[in-house]
C-alpha cells in the first residue's frame, strides 16, 4: 500500500509541475501575439509613409533626368555642329597642304589631312549632295589622291635602281656556297623608309581612295628595273670578256672565292693530226671573259668540238692528208651560252627578290596580278633569247653544222634544274605566264632531238668520194667529228636522253621520263651512231685503189673510236645498251690486222721455201757445187725478196698510223712475222756458193730488214 501511495504522490507532483509549465507557456504566447500585432502596425505605418514619399520624389527624379538628357543632347548637338561646320571649312584648310604635296609636310600628316577630307566628302554625299561645298571637297580630295599617286610614282623613280651586276653575280653564286647565309642573298631594291611610305600610300589609295591606277606605275617601274638589271648583267659579262680574272675579283667578295675554284677537266686527249676542222665543227675560242663566268660556280658550257683538239699521243709528223683547209667562219649567234645560262639564274633570283619586295608594298588581294605583269617582260627577254638560240641551231642543222646543237644541251640541262624554282615562284600567275618557260624548254628540247637525229642521218649520207678520203689511210675527219661530238654528250647524258625520249618518234611525257630511262635512250642513240659510222667507213674504204691501205684506214678508225670511247667514259654508257661493243671493236681491229698482213704475202713468198730450189741432201753439203739452175733459183729468191721489200717500203711509208701505241704494235707484229723466217732463209742460203757477187743479192741483213720495218714504215719522212 505504501508503494502505491508513494507512486500516486509522485504522479500528482509531476502533474502539478506540468500544469504550471502550461500556464507559463500560455502567458508567453499571449505576449508574443501582442508583439506581433504591434509590429504589424509599425510596418503598415512605414509602408504608408514610403508610398507618400515615392509619390512626392518620383516626379522630381523624372524631371531631373529629363533635364540631364536635354543637356547631353545640347552638348552632342554643339559638338556635331562644330564638327559639321569644320566640313564646310576643310576645303580651304586642306587646300594649301594638298597643293604642297606629301613631300613638304610629311606623309603621315598628309594622310591624316586626307582622312579629314574624306570624312567631309562622305558627309556631304550623304546629307548635302547638291552643294558647292561638296564640289569643293570632292575637288580637293581628287587633287590629294592624284598627289599621292604622283608621290608613289616619284618615290619609285627616285629611289629605284637596277641591281648591280656584281650583286646579282654574288646572289647567283651563293647557291653553290654551302656556307652562305640567307642575308647574303638579299637584294636591296629600295630603302626601308621608302618601302614603308610606298606601303602606306598603297594601302590608303586602295582602302580610302578606291583607286588601283598606281599599280600600273608600280608594274611599269619594277618590270623596267628587272629588265634593266638583266641587261646590265649581260653587258657586264660581255664587257668583262676582255678583262683578266684577277682584275675582276676585287669587285665582288664572292667572285674572289669562285675564281679560285678548279673546274672539272675534260679528260680528252685528241688527235693533233685532226686539228683542221670543217665548218661543221668550227673552233670557238674560250676567252678570258668566259673564265670569269666559270668562276660563278656555273660550269662553262661553250666547250666546242675543236677545243678538245689540244694534246695528242701521236707522232706530230703524221698529219691529215686530203682533208679540208682551215675552217670556214660560221654565222655567229647573238646568244652567248655562258651569259644566257647566268641570265636564267639571275632572272630567278630577281623574280624571287621582286616578289619579296612586292609583298611589303602591295595589298595581298592584288599581289599575284601585279607580280604576273612585273615578271612578264623579264621572262619575255630570256624566252626570246632562247628561241633565237633554237632558231640559230635549226638553221645550222639545216646546213649540216652540228656543233650548234651542243650549245642547246647546257641550256636545257640548266633550265630543267631551275624550272621547279620558277614554277614555285609563278604559282598563282596566269597560265600563259607559267607556260612560257615550259614552252621554251619544249622548243629547245625538240630542236636538240632533231639535231641528234639529223646527226645520225648526216653520218649515213656522208659522201663516199675518193677526194674526201685521206691518202695516207689515217683517221677520217668524219670519225673525228663524230667522236668529238659524242664526247660532248658525256656531261649531258640525262638531258640528251630525255630530249630523245620526249621528242622522238614515240614521244613520252615528262612524268614518264627518269634518269635511268634517259641513260638507256642515249646509250641506244650512241650505238646507232657507232653503227652508222662503221657502215659509212666501210663504204668509204672501198674507194681506195690500193687494197692494203683499206685495212690500215679501217684499223686507224676502229682504234680511234675504241680509244675515244674508253677515254671519255662513253664505253660504260654504251655498255648499258650493248655490253659487247668493246669486244666487237677489238675483233674488228684484229680482223683488219690480219687483212693488212696479207700485204707481206709477196715478200713472204720468196722466203718461206714453198718451192725449194734444191733437195735437203744438197743443203746438208754446202761445199757441193751447185747447178746453174739451182744458183739461178736462189738468185731469183733474193732478187724477188729485195724487190718486194723495197716496193712495200715505198708504198707503206706513205701509210699513216697516228696512234703511237698502235704504230709500235704494228711494227712489232711485222718484225715477229717476217724476221724469224728471213733469218732462217738468210742463214740457209748465205753459206751456199751460188754467186761470186754476194752483196748484189744479199743486200739486207736481218738487222737491216728489222731496221727498215721499225724506222721506215708508216713514216713519210723516212
Amino acid at each position: 500500500m505504501e508503494d502505491i501511495s508513494h507512486l500516486k504522490f509522485e504522479i500528482n507532483s509531476k502533474l502539478e509541475k506540468e500544469m504550471s509549465n502550461l500556464t507559463l507557456l500560455k502567458d508567453s504566447l499571449k505576449k508574443s501575439n501582442n508583439n506581433t500585432e504591434n509590429m504589424l502596425g509599425i510596418l503598415t505605418s512605414f509602408e504608408t509613409r514610403l508610398r507618400k514619399l515615392e509619390q512626392t520624389i518620383v516626379p522630381v527624379y523624372n524631371e531631373t533626368e529629363n533635364l540631364r538628357r536635354r543637356q547631353e543632347n545640347i552638348e552632342k548637338t554643339m559638338t556635331t555642329l562644330d564638327h559639321v561646320l569644320g566640313y564646310y571649312h576643310i576645303a580651304q584648310e586642306a587646300d594649301m597642304m594638298i597643293k604642297d604635296g606629301p613631300e613638304l609636310h610629311g606623309l603621315d600628316r598628309y594622310l591624316q589631312q586626307m582622312d579629314k577630307v574624306l570624312e567631309a566628302l562622305v558627309y556631304f554625299k550623304k546629307h548635302n549632295q547638291n552643294t558647292v561645298e561638296l564640289r569643293d571637297v570632292a575637288g580637293v580630295f581628287e587633287q590629294g589622291k592624284d598627289a599621292l599617286q604622283i608621290e608613289f610614282q616619284t618615290l619609285l623613280a627616285r629611289h629605284g635602281r637596277p641591281v648591280p651586276a656584281v650583286v646579282i653575280i654574288d646572289c647567283v653564286g651563293v647557291d653553290d656556297d654551302t656556307t652562305a647565309t640567307e642575308a647574303e642573298v638579299q637584294m636591296e631594291h629600295l630603302p626601308e623608309k621608302v618601302i614603308e611610305d610606298l606601303s602606306d600610300i598603297s594601302r590608303w589609295l586602295i582602302t580610302n581612295g578606291n583607286s588601283t591606277d598606281f599599280l600600273k606605275d608600280y608594274i611599269q617601274a619594277r618590270s623596267g628595273m628587272l629588265v634593266k638589271s638583266l641587261s646590265g648583267l649581260r653587258d657586264h659579262l660581255k664587257t668583262s670578256s676582255g678583262t683578266s680574272v684577277t682584275m675582276k675579283a676585287p669587285h665582288s667578295p664572292a667572285l674572289a672565292h669562285w675564281f679560285s675554284r678548279k673546274h672539272k677537266p675534260s679528260g680528252v686527249e685528241p688527235y693533233t693530226h685532226l686539228q683542221t676542222q670543217s665548218s661543221k665543227f668550227s673552233k670557238q675560242k674560250d676567252t678570258p671573259g668566259r673564265k670569269s663566268i666559270k668562276g660563278l660556280g656555273i660550269k662553262s658550257y661553250t666547250k666546242k668540238a675543236s677545243t678538245v683538239l689540244l694534246k695528242s699521243p701521236f707522232d706530230p709528223g703524221h698529219r691529215r692528208t686530203g682533208s679540208t683547209s682551215d675552217a670556214l667562219k660560221e654565222d655567229s649567234c647573238e646568244v652567248d651560252i655562258d651569259v644566257y645560262i647566268t641570265e636564267l639564274s639571275a632572272l630567278l633570283k630577281l623574280m624571287q627578290s621582286e616578289l619579296q619586295l612586292l609583298t611589303q608594298i602591295i595589298p595581298e588581294k592584288y599581289q599575284r596580278t601585279v607580280y604576273d605583269n612585273i615578271v612578264q617582260p623579264g621572262l619575255e627577254v630570256v624566252v626570246t633569247a632562247g628561241e633565237t638560240l633554237a632558231s640559230f641551231t635549226r638553221k645550222n642543222i639545216g646546213k649540216r653544222e652540228f656543233n650548234a646543237v651542243l650549245s642547246i644541251f647546257p641550256v636545257v640541262k640548266h633550265l630543267r634544274s631551275i624550272k621547279p624554282d620558277f614554277d614555285r615562284n609563278l604559282e598563282g600567275c596566269q597560265a600563259p605566264t607559267r607556260a612560257k618557260l615550259a614552252s621554251l624548254l619544249s622548243t629547245l628540247g625538240s630542236t636538240g632531238a632533231k639535231g641528234l637525229e639529223e646527226f645520225i642521218d648526216n653520218i649515213r649520207h656522208d659522201p663516199d668520194k675518193s677526194s674526201n678520203m685521206p691518202r695516207d689511210g689515217t683517221v677520217h675527219e668524219l670519225t673525228n667529228q663524230t667522236m668529238v661530238f659524242m664526247e660532248q654528250l658525256q656531261d649531258y647524258i640525262e638531258t640528251a636522253g630525255a630530249m630523245l625520249l620526249m621528242h622522238g618518234e614515240l614521244a613520252a611525257s615528262s612524268e614518264a621520263v627518269d634518269d635511268r630511262k634517259s641513260r638507256l635512250k642515249l646509250a641506244d642513240y650512241c650505238s646507232k651512231v657507232l653503227s652508222a659510222l662503221g657502215l659509212n667507213l666501210s663504204n668509204k674504204s672501198e674507194t681506195y685503189s690500193d687494197a692494203f691501205i683499206k685495212p690500215i684506214f679501217m684499223l686507224n678508225n676502229f682504234n680511234y673510236i675504241l680509244k675515244s670511247l674508253k677515254r671519255s667514259g662513253l664505253i660504260e654508257l654504251v655498255h648499258l645498251w650493248n655490253k659487247d661493243v668493246e669486244m666487237l671493236y677489238k675483233d674488228q681491229i684484229m680482223e683488219q690486222k690480219k687483212s693488212y698482213s696479207q700485204s707481206w704475202s709477196r715478200v713472204m713468198h720468196y722466203i718461206m721455201e714453198i718451192n725449194e730450189p734444191m733437195s735437203s741432201q744438197r743443203m746438208m753439203n754446202p761445199e757441193a757445187k751447185l747447178k746453174e739452175k739451182e744458183k739461178q733459183n736462189i738468185k731469183d729468191k733474193f732478187t724477188g725478196f729485195n724487190k718486194e721489200l723495197e716496193e712495200i717500203v715505198r708504198t707503206q711509208k706513205t701509210y699513216a698510223i697516228p696512234d703511237v701505241e698502235l704504230r709500235a704494235a704494228m711494227k712489232k707484229d711485222n718484225v715477229e712475222y717476217i724476221i724469224p723466217l728471213y733469218r732462217i732463209f738468210l742463214e740457209k742460203y748465205r753459206k751456199m756458193n751460188f754467186t761470186k757477187n754476194l752483196d748484189k743479192y744479199v743486200k739486207y741483213s736481218v738487222e737491216d730488214v728489222q731496221g727498215i720495218i721499225e724506222k721506215k714504215l708508216f713514216d713519210t719522212s723516212a
